[in-house]
């Protein structure tokens, strides 16, 4: 490979050729600032729009300042990153920038997050000398996502986001000149749109233009409510994240100091949407083997691949853009749901309180949880299975609010019955988890026999694509899995054209699974973030005394008081769903 000598801020250095000044720089430790750049690294994907002009940088012998995001490096090249020239251009391209944006920064939900209140503070923007009129748009509320983009800076971090990582293809740049402005065809509102919920482009938004639907306020008022009974379930995800929002390294476990939080906060019980996942795994694992054992009897009409449903971005992108697989995924329900279905039958009654009176609350590493548990079909007369879900940030949100020092509580456990849970429900968070944990119990409950070996280490990684073999006892299961929505619609064409060679495939809608979340602590496209988030998770997964769903006794107590058996008429009823053609 040919590699390039050059010079920046007379520090010689050598790089390939095809590098940009911008990634050239960043290896030696050079920071040129950049508002519209994003590097996903392990994904192949660059946005180097050069639309923003804040990295313009000094290139001898180039007339013009040159955008370091989009100007490959050359040979003998002497680069000055900070010349007092590109500094004043960079000062000038924000003023500019900051004279057509909203200066409500007191009350905007992305303050103290934001990438151009960042840029603003570091290059000592003091004032802006250049008035005129400032563009203004519709706010657009979805039931998961608000769109304000009279702060929209035209990044276009979103539109790269949502058409080359998930291939959604909902966000593009319409209309010209000042009235240029990304949004759905014709600025229809998101929920008119095939937006899936994702959160994608909220997590690498640097302004509030796009934030998830805020629900703090509405869960504070539950807990102040003397006649409400309010319990919460934490997603997996989330305990591997949360301590980043209070100063923690990535990838610290705080599964117990958040139980102690949550009880500080006043809910009446803190249970585990871990709890959920173990009796997702007994549905869904008992439909795989269903499927299965009928294709290996002969029939011929059983729909296989048989895909996970845990993600509600993954169900409605397929609503949308495969309706005629629709009868393929798991009907399981997700965890979340599951766990709002039983705790407003199963544990309402055991508490005798009435279903209205319980509030079921949800901390989510995901947006597209808010729109999931808005959905018709997970409500009965009204009144939803899950009132509220709030995402990683929310939850810090309201222990700040609260004056809870969250990094010296004491580790506290989960309440029971639903705070139980297994190793294999903790994986649930990232990419590879589910159907690691579905071939747990799958296997014993095929064989009969132990499984020995609980590391399924070929399900694992990060690589957006990757398929595996696992010997079911001389039976071998094909076993696919994808994370990233673009990925996941590969192996849908394949399935739809009768070229898919798996008998189940997992799929997540987010980069590294719930991990790498649109409701997570923003990561910025870091994939070492993810990775010591995914590390942490399977960390908790070894320290478990029991790793198989299957072994969960307060899930073998479920099944015996009240749901009978998977895939029982009253399972059915309370843990499975049905999916719509939303073409």
């Amino acid at each position: 490979m040919e590699m390039i000598n050059l010079t920046i801020d007379k520090k010689p250095l050598v790089v390939k050729k095809g590098t940009s000044i911008l990634e050239a720089a960043s290896s030696i430790g050079v920071h040129i600032p950049t508002l519209c750049h994003m590097h996903l690294h392990d994904m192949n994907i660059e946005n180097k729009p050069g639309g923003c002009r804040v990295c313009v940088v000094e290139v001898t012998g180039r007339r013009n300042l040159a955008p370091a995001c989009c100007t490959e490096v050359a040979e003998g090249m002497e680069v000055r990153s900070h010349s007092i020239r590109a500094v004043n251009a960079r000062r000038t391209v924000l003023e500019l920038i900051l004279s057509d944006h909203p200066a409500d920064c007191l009350v905007c939900a992305k303050s103290g997050n934001c990438e151009l209140q960042d840029m603003a503070h570091h290059l000592g923007i003091r004032e802006i000398h250049y008035q005129g009129e400032q563009s203004h748009y519709r706010e657009d509320t979805s039931p998961a996502i608000i769109r304000e983009m009279d702060k929209c800076i035209l990044c276009r971090r979103c539109e790269m986001m949502c058409n080359e990582v998930q291939t959604v293809g909902v966000l593009s740049m319409i209309n010209r000149g000042f009235h240029a402005v990304v949004s759905p065809a014709f600025e229809m509102n998101l929920d008119h749109s095939s937006c899936t919920y994702c959160g994608q482009c909220v997590a690498v938004c640097p302004t509030g233009a796009l934030t998830e639907v805020d629900q703090t306020g509405a869960v504070i008022r539950a807990l102040s409510d003397p006649s409400k009974t309010v319990i919460v379930q934490t997603a997996p995800a989330v305990r591997a994240a949360l301590g980043e929002e209070f100063g923690l390294p990535a990838g610290t476990l705080v599964t117990g100091k958040m139980a102690a939080a949550l009880r500080r906060l006043g809910f009446d019980y803190v249970f585990d949407t871990d709890f959920a996942a173990d009796l997702t795994i007994m549905e869904e694992g008992t439909e795989l083997l269903g499927r299965l054992n009928k294709f290996l009897a002969g029939d011929k009409d059983v729909k296989l691949p048989i895909l996970t449903s845990c993600c509600p971005a993954w169900v409605k992108f397929f609503e949308h853009h495969f309706p005629g697989l629709k009868d393929i995924p798991s009907t399981a329900r997700s965890p979340q749901q599951m766990f709002g279905s039983i705790a407003k039958t199963y544990f309402a009654d055991k508490m005798q309180v009435k279903r209205e009176d319980l509030v079921v609350v949800s901390i989510m590493p995901c947006v597209a949880k808010k729109y999931e548990s808005s959905r018709d079909e997970f409500a009965v007369d009204g009144n939803p299975d899950v009132d509220y879900a709030l995402t990683t940030r929310e939850l810090a949100q309201i222990i700040n609010l609260a004056n809870i020092d969250f990094k010296f509580l004491p580790d506290e456990e989960f309440d029971q019955p639903m705070g139980e849970s297994t190793g294999a429900s903790v994986i649930f968070g990232t990419t590879g988890g589910v159907i690691e944990a579905a071939v747990r119990t799958a296997y014993e409950l095929q064989t009969g026999k132990t499984l020995e070996r609980l590391d399924f280490e070929e399900l694992r990684g990060m690589e957006g694509l990757r398929k595996a073999t696992i010997d079911f006892d001389g039976l071998p299961i094909n076993i696919g899995i994808a994370h990233g929505l673009g990925n996941a619609r590969k192996l849908l064409e394949e399935i739809k054209t009768g070229a898919s060679e798996f008998h189940a495939i997992e799929i997540m809608s987010c980069p590294g699974g719930c991990i790498g979340g649109g409701g997570q602590p923003y990561h910025h496209g870091d994939v070492e973030i993810l990775r010591k988030r995914q590390k942490a998770i399977y960390s908790e997964d070894q320290s478990k005394t029991i790793r198989k769903s299957h072994e969960n006794p307060y899930i073998k107590k479920l099944y015996q008081e009240f749901l009978g058996e998977p895939l029982s008429e009253k399972a059915h009823h309370l843990l499975h769903t049905e999916y719509f053609d939303r073409s």
